[in-house]
């Protein structure tokens, strides 16, 4: 029963979010806001209404490969989203405009993050390496320096949720005060941001999950 559980949480669980944020982007894509501002145009209007006139906003090759380059200072929107004048488009714009404020107001979150970024990177590279090495070797030494290295990958996508929600909060605060939505149109921004949101959700369970995966096989080899 407890693999049937595990099984679901690393497989189905993720391909169930990302069907999710594909399928509601897609349904909202089509549907055009009363204001009718490209995601660019939109971008551009929370950033100087919040006195970012230094962050650029550029159009990026891919589906949904939209983010916010803090080193750099540019917030980047797929191409549908950069052109595109509905609900989605504006959402995910907003929501990495909501980076952009994140990072210029100092949030604690988002710094402790980019912080973790050099050490989750090479956790999540080397940890596996290492597990399975212990194990195949019958080593807990090397088990055990694998987890606290998978550790700072998963603290990273444990700290990722409140600076992508915190985002998506400051998004729908922006898109209404700046009048880019009106209120019949909330619902459909929130939907968007929130299929969006259970991605990272998703993502944060299947490490943790495994994380505890790993903590068992260490304590269980220690028993033995």
């Amino acid at each position: 029963m407890s693999f049937i559980l595990y099984f679901a949480l690393i497989l189905i669980i993720p391909i169930w979010a990302q069907s999710k944020v594909k399928s509601t982007y897609k349904k909202y894509s089509k549907v055009a806001i009363s204001s009718s501002m490209s995601g660019a145009e939109v971008a551009r209007k929370i950033l100087d209404d919040n006195g970012l006139f230094n962050v650029a906003v550029e159009e990026v090759r891919g589906q949904l490969s939209d983010h916010y380059d803090p080193r750099t200072k540019v917030v980047r929107l797929s191409t549908d989203n950069f052109h595109g004048r509905s609900a989605a488009g504006a959402a995910v714009a907003a929501h990495e405009v909501g980076h952009a404020i994140q990072d210029a107001q100092d949030y604690a979150f988002l710094r402790f993050r980019s912080a973790l970024v050099p050490v989750a990177s090479f956790g999540s590279n080397i940890s596996i390496f290492l597990i399975i090495g212990g194990a195949l070797l019958q080593m807990t030494g090397l088990i055990f320096a694998g987890i606290v290295f998978f550790a700072f990958a998963v603290l990273f996508q444990l700290v990722t949720l409140p600076v992508e929600f915190d985002a998506s909060n400051r998004a729908m605060t922006q898109l209404v005060s700046t009048g880019v939505i009106r209120n019949e149109e909330e619902r459909p921004t929130k939907k968007v941001l929130n299929a969006a949101a259970m991605t990272y959700v998703a993502g944060a369970l299947v490490a943790l999950a495994e994380l505890l995966r790993f903590i068992f096989m260490f304590f269980g080899m220690g028993e033995e």
